[in-house]
């Protein structure tokens, strides 16, 4: 068990990152990002206060889930996250794990959604060893409903391809679009009651800030 924050955990992993590629696709990387946020995505998404829509989304064995059947049952913490193959994803998948228990007494329930097939989605939960429910969006209409899916720019495609991130392939959609990284916490009512939306793909909301926001509601 890794006992750093989340927020620690990811900056390691971008410091060694940065150090082991070259330097010209660190750039690339860091000003595909700069453009991502002047669109304005983080803040035309879904906000606190907004109501969260309500979908059906097929979990990793494909079984059609609800989401406000988990909300009305208890404050729902929805993350999403953009697939098995981003280390830092698994790195903020990994560090929810180690909070169920503490979630759970806040009566809270988490769920995990990304754009990947449900195959995949299995394996990812497998590979990560979660215990809960990791929900494939490979429709995209979670992540379009939530107003954080945004098409990649011709040089990220170009990379992720020639690194064998075929996301076409992997999400079963035949598109290069993913989620922004976003965690909300809806409420029983179905009324958003936290978002963290962050076109930065390396910076998540950390886990127990969110515990926080739930011991208070």
């Amino acid at each position: 068990m890794n006992n750093a924050s989340l927020a620690q955990q990811l900056a390691d992993y971008k410091a060694g990152f940065i150090q082991r590629v070259p330097a010209e696709r660190v750039a690339m990387m860091e000003s595909a990002t700069a453009d991502l946020k002047k669109t304005g995505i983080e803040t035309h998404a879904l906000q606190v206060g907004d109501h969260a829509p309500d979908l059906v989304l097929p979990d990793a064995t494909g079984q059609a889930v609800r989401l406000s059947d988990l909300w009305a049952k208890g404050s729902l913490v929805l993350i999403f996250y953009r697939g098995g193959w981003c280390p830092y994803c698994n790195l903020e998948l990994r560090a929810w794990q180690q909070h169920l228990e503490k979630l759970g007494e806040l009566g809270g329930r988490l769920v995990a959604v990304s754009p990947q097939t449900p195959d995949h989605s299995l394996s990812t939960a497998e590979k990560n060893q979660l215990a809960y429910p990791v929900l494939s969006d490979s429709g995209l209409a979670a992540a379009t409903a939530f107003g954080i899916a945004f098409e990649l720019p011709k040089e990220l495609i170009d990379l992720y391809g020639s690194v064998g991130n075929d996301l076409p392939v992997l999400n079963g959609n035949g598109r290069w679009v993913l989620p922004l990284p976003a965690t909300y916490v809806v409420g029983r009512d179905g009324q958003i009651l936290y978002a963290h939306i962050e076109a930065d793909y390396r910076i998540r909301a950390e886990p127990s800030d969110i515990l926080g926001v739930l011991a208070r509601n």
